[in-house]
């Protein structure tokens, strides 16, 4: 075999040796390989070069590609393109069938690289980390041109045997360094007590290695040490738990937490969620009903069950006593309203109470029992009769006013016209001349009234039938509806009589001084409302209190309505009488309306006399009216029959309600004033407000009224013995048979009137007229110049005079008594 592969050669040799007899150009030998590819006879690929005179097949590529690599360990496309003379194209194509078939090569970015190349790299990194310490990947990428990720992906495998050391957050750390590091972290994380976060700790070992290492110190990644931290945890060296990955909580700390709360729940029985959160607990709730799950959680406490029997006990003492008691106030400090509700309701004892109704809670921790609410109760009613009792001579409920109104008035025109068909001629007269003003006042008080009461239609007034004519009636009757619905709401919130939610706090601050006590330990404690114990138990009892006086007053109302007719019926009756005197005497005025000094003092006179009279006994009734209005128990006797200062008549008329107050007030001015006129004004205003009538004087009625008048003065004048009272009244009794006017006129006045009287008497009568009143004026002034011890020369004095006047007043008597013939000297001359 040997001796036929020599031969073979030596024939070869010499084959190549000998010259060709016939030379082929390259242009020969393209077109000679192509015609052989034609043939099938080279039946395999050929790839030009880049000088285009040589041939090399696929398979001498990839050979010549690998001789490369494996000389270089690392070479680009480039670089094997321009070494071999081919195309990149086919190099490229050439170089993936190489990687795929050899596993120790890889293709990257462009480039072949073995695993050679990669060994020899890494002992290099290995060399360079003994010396250093530590190598960042980042630094190495950039020295080797290539990624991050693929120094990581090409060392990992060779760690801890080509590279000694340990890759961690793109750092490669040596062994020694690790271990100090892992050091550094152990003893950090053992000095710690209390939760940390675990990045504040990275950052101060950081700053540690720095200030250690130096400028030229790599920094290192949190995550390196943490990683390390996480070792250690694992393999138990440091004791705790670790929550989120970054919230670390000591096991030492733990254990002081639970000794804390176990202590502090031990000794109180409670325990309050905002400790829970002082010791870094984020879920107490969860935290305490797994350590004690027989203990019950509360809003902001928790508590063991003998919190709950120790309250029990406190209340039911308080139920049997038939007292009240605050939760709170037995309760710690630290408990707030809410958790004192919710215990109250785990109360065995409150929950029979409240069944049983013998128990009620206020504001979430006040328990009271029901006896002791009824004699508080029982107190603030005997409080509120004292009350109203108070406000009851000018508080009237506005319902009651308009009701009690229109009833009046239409039971009065009722009365009216059956007293009509039983009197006398002269009252008939009276009263068709009122008439217009019965329907005036009741158009006034609104149309129902008309409305409801058929009788009474007539007296409506002619200009309310040309409006009913024109249609505007319904209209105005719904104006009038509106308004009294307006002023009833009005007045419902305005009652006085109604206590307020501060009187009842005020009331029962006073009749228990227990509450005043719980005050002050209220505002011991800083609470926002120290009243939050009687305000709920005023707003409790107030509706019962308001119900109970609504029915009292319904009751009392029913009882007083006879009462109240029978009153105004007498009020009418001895107003009609007073206000005709007073219209009589008011013509007489008429006389002196020349004089204006004379004219004032009669003015006056009148006001001072018979209108304060009349406006006493106005008042007087119409108080006590307002007071049975108002459901007040008032005796008969309560109607004063004295006279009221002015002070008594503005305090009455201000506690009249509503308008009918403001009408009262300008009749009490009246009487201040000076013209009789503007009091009569004012008279008529409040009778019409009041629902009264004003009978006028006609002419008739006035005859029937002046000669009565004349009857009874002439009497008295027959029997008055008294030397200075006579005077007046014949003066007065003068008047009437002269100018047929009942004359009311003050001492001041009399000189003017008997002046008057000149022209009206004859001369002999006129004299002693004269005489007479000359010597009554200076009897007068001797009596005012004595002194108080009776001087002898002036009471001398006194007496002669007083016997003068008494021996004087038979002629005076008889100016006014004579008879027949006589009277002819009274004529006019």
């Amino acid at each position: 075999m040997d001796d036929e592969l020599l031969e073979l050669q030596k024939q070869f040799e010499s084959a190549q040796q000998a010259k060709s007899s016939i030379r082929l150009s390259d242009r020969n030998v393209v077109e000679l390989v192509q015609k052989l590819h034609e043939l099938h006879i080279i039946d395999f690929e050929l790839l030009h070069t880049v000088s285009g005179k040589e041939y090399i097949t696929p398979d001498q590529l990839r050979h010549e590609i690998l001789v490369e690599v494996k000389r270089l360990g690392r070479i680009s496309l480039i670089d094997l393109a321009d070494t071999i003379g081919v195309d990149l194209y086919h190099v490229e194509k050439q170089s993936q069938h190489v990687v795929s078939d050899d596993p120790g090569l890889m293709l990257i970015q462009g480039e072949i690289i073995s695993q050679s190349y990669w060994d020899s790299v890494a002992e290099e990194i290995n060399e360079r980390l003994q010396e250093c310490s530590q190598v960042a990947l980042a630094e190495l990428a950039v020295q080797l041109h290539v990624s991050s990720e693929m120094v990581t992906s090409v060392l990992e495998p060779r760690i801890g045997t080509i590279v000694k050391g340990r890759l961690e957050g793109g750092q490669l750390y040596t062994p020694a360094y690790v271990t100090c590091v892992t050091a550094m972290v152990r003893g950090a994380a053992r000095a710690i007590t209390v939760p940390t976060n675990l990045s504040v700790l990275w950052s101060t070992l950081q700053q540690l290695l720095q200030e250690m290492e130096g400028a030229s110190g790599v920094a290192v990644e949190g995550s390196f040490f943490q990683s390390l931290f996480n070792g250690l945890v694992k393999e138990g060296e440091i004791l705790g738990s670790l929550r989120a990955g970054v919230h670390w909580t000591p096991n030492v700390f733990a254990i002081a937490q639970k000794e804390t709360i176990d202590s502090f729940f031990s000794q109180n029985s409670f325990i309050g969620y905002d400790v829970l959160q002082k010791l870094r607990i984020p879920q107490p709730v969860q935290f305490l009903q797994s350590r004690y799950p027989e203990c019950i959680p509360l809003v902001t406490t928790f508590i063991h069950p003998s919190m709950i029997e120790m309250l029990d006990a406190a209340i039911e003492d308080a139920l049997e006593r038939g007292s009240w008691m605050d939760s709170l106030s037995i309760l710690p400090m630290s408990f707030g309203s809410q958790d004192a509700s919710k215990l109250l309701s785990l109360c065995p004892s409150i929950q029979q109470g409240l069944k049983a109704d013998k128990a009620i809670i206020f504001g979430e921790s006040f328990v009271f029992c029901r006896a002791f609410i009824k004699d508080v109760y029982d107190r603030l009613e005997k409080e509120m009769e004292t009350l109203i009792v108070s406000n009851s001579s000018g508080t009237v409920m506005s319902e009651d006013l308009q009701g009690t109104k229109v009833g009046h008035d239409t039971g009065r025109f009722t009365e009216s016209n059956e007293t009509t068909s039983d009197s006398s001629s002269n009252k008939q007269t009276m009263e068709k001349g009122s008439k217009k003003k019965k329907g005036r006042v009741t158009g006034n008080i609104g149309a129902g009234v008309a409305e409801s009461d058929p009788d009474n239609q007539d007296s409506v007034p002619t200009k309310s039938k040309k409006n009913q004519r024109k249609g505007k009636n319904s209209s105005s009757a719904q104006v009038a509806d509106s308004k009294a619905s307006a002023k009833l709401v009005k007045s419902k919130e305005e009652n006085p009589n109604i206590p307020s939610e501060d009187w009842m706090v005020n009331k029962i601050a006073t009749l228990v001084p227990d509450f005043e006590e719980q005050e002050q330990w209220s505002n011991l404690i800083g609470l926002d409302d120290p009243q939050t114990i009687i305000r709920p138990l005023a707003n409790y009892m107030r509706p019962m209190l308001i119900n109970s006086w609504k029915e009292r007053r319904k009751a009392l109302f029913t009882e007083n309505a006879e009462r109240m007719k029978h009153l105004l019926d007498n009020l009418q009756k001895k107003l009609d009488e007073s206000f005709l005197n007073m219209q009589l005497y008011e013509k007489a005025l008429e006389l002196f309306e020349d004089d204006q000094s004379t004219s004032v003092i009669l003015h006056r006179h009148l006001l001072r006399t018979t209108a304060t009279t009349i406006v006493d006994m106005l008042l007087h009734n119409l108080d006590m009216h307002n007071k049975l209005k108002n459901g007040v128990e008032v005796e008969d006797t309560q109607i004063s029959k004295s006279s009221l200062n002015p002070g008594e008549r503005t305090s009455i008329a201000k506690n009249f309600p509503g308008s009918l107050s403001k009408k009262a007030l300008v009749v009490v001015e009246a009487l201040e004033g000076k013209r009789v006129e503007t009091f009569m004004t004012a008279l008529r205003d409040i009778a019409e407000e009041s629902g009264l009538l004003l009978k006028k004087l006609d002419k008739k009625l006035e005859r029937t009224l002046l000669h009565s008048y004349q009857k009874d003065l002439a009497s008295q004048v027959s029997a008055e013995m008294d030397p200075i009272s006579i005077l007046a009244k014949v003066v007065s009794l003068l008047y009437v048979q002269i100018h047929h006017k009942a004359l009311q006129a003050p001492g001041r006045a009399i000189s003017v009137a008997v002046s008057r009287l000149k022209d009206k008497l004859d001369e002999s009568a006129f004299k002693i007229l004269t005489e007479y009143q000359t010597a009554t004026v200076t009897l007068l002034a001797l009596m005012s110049a004595a002194s108080g011890e009776g001087e002898d020369c002036t009471s001398d004095r006194i007496l002669s005079k007083r016997e003068l006047l008494e021996n004087q007043i038979p002629a005076l008597k008889g100016l006014v008594l004579r008879t027949g013939t006589s009277q002819s000297t009274l004529g006019m001359r």
